[in-house]
């Protein structure tokens, strides 16, 4: 079997490279390296950003720096492959916000050209969307309580509305990448799927301001460092270990049924930002010092994925639960807490 994973030196790449190289299967990590998002964290950005390549360049993972948005290297690279994991992203809205033209090219054009090679090579492929294409007016339906925003019922499956409430140029992205997999699906009979992803956390994730809240919190914590909530900090997500993700891409690979799924933690790993800090405190034992300031524009305040239809068929759950993964994942930062420095 022959693998190709885009944005492979990336959080959620690395793991899917290396799920795939321990079991001896042939991989290939493509990945253009950039340092777009790392550039605004404050950490090492040269050595945080060369970590996964040199993670994966130790388990036999073929290591190819190119871009999705060149689509004759894509085809190059991708033509005798069996399954392709599309994990090539610009993920963060306040980059959005500055930059539409980089959005657009990379979410958009990117998974264009990923879908391309799947109509023309027949390899069937997981394109990685998220839960905030179904923008923000779910935050007019929520009450609260103490530590949590509450919607009843409170999962949100696939039928529900897309891009509603105020949007961002990733909300139309994003949005944009799921439709044109269900286009090829329908159109092609590709065999594709997109994921619509909850909040996903793991060790491997240099999590920020901008992009992946629990790592960001449990490395500024492990640095003693001050926490920034935007907002109220009631904001909740049914979060994700990316252990628990790479099963849902190997399910769809076995059984690989198009169309969209909501792949999140379901209602058994809902956490807000606030309950989220005291798992944290509670697993270091230390007293975080924590800040607020205003919410962000667009943010999304509310999600929990009804993950019932990837249940039936795919035949997959998450397994982690948040005490185990968060755990694990500050382990491993403060094993490589140089990283952040």
């Amino acid at each position: 079997m022959k693998i190709l994973v885009t944005g492979g030196c990336g959080f959620i790449g690395s793991w899917v490279c290396e799920y795939y190289a321990n079991r001896g299967e042939e991989v290939i990590s493509y990945d253009n390296m950039t340092k777009q998002e790392l550039m605004r964290t404050g950490y090492n950005t040269d050595l945080a950003r060369t970590y996964n390549w040199d993670f994966l360049n130790k388990s036999g993972v073929q290591l190819v720096k190119a871009d999705v948005r060149n689509k004759e290297e894509l085809f190059e690279y991708s033509h005798d492959c069996d399954f392709i994991v599309h994990t090539a992203a610009q993920p963060a809205v306040t980059i959005s916000m500055e930059n539409s033209e980089l959005d657009f090219t990379t979410n958009v054009l990117g998974t264009i050209n990923v879908l391309e090679a799947s109509k023309e090579f027949n390899i069937p492929t997981v394109s990685c969307a998220t839960i905030h294409i179904y923008g923000n007016k779910i935050n007019e339906e929520l009450s609260e309580n103490e530590t949590r925003y509450i919607r009843v019922p409170s999962a949100i499956n696939e039928e529900y509305p897309l891009l509603g409430g105020l949007l961002t140029p990733l909300h139309a992205s994003k949005a944009s990448g799921d439709a044109y997999v269900r286009v090829y699906a329908d159109t092609y009979k590709t065999k594709a799927a997109s994921f619509r992803l909850t909040g996903l956390y793991g060790p491997r994730q240099l999590g920020g301001e901008d992009h992946g809240w629990v790592a960001n919190f449990s490395i500024r914590a492990s640095l003693e460092r001050p926490i920034t909530i935007f907002g109220t900090g009631k904001q909740l997500r049914d979060i994700l270990y990316a252990s628990d993700l790479v099963n849902a891409f190997d399910a769809f690979y076995k059984n690989p049924v198009s169309g969209v799924y909501n792949i999140g933690g379901g209602e058994k790993n809902m956490l807000s930002l606030i309950e989220c800090i005291k798992l944290i405190e509670k697993i270091t034992g230390r007293k975080l010092n924590v800040e607020f300031a205003d919410g962000r524009f667009g943010d999304l305040k509310y999600f929990v994925c009804d993950i019932s239809k990837a249940q039936k068929i795919l035949k997959w759950s998450p397994k982690v639960l948040p005490d185990e993964g968060i755990e694990k994942l500050i382990d491993w930062v403060e094993k490589n807490i140089n990283l952040f420095k």
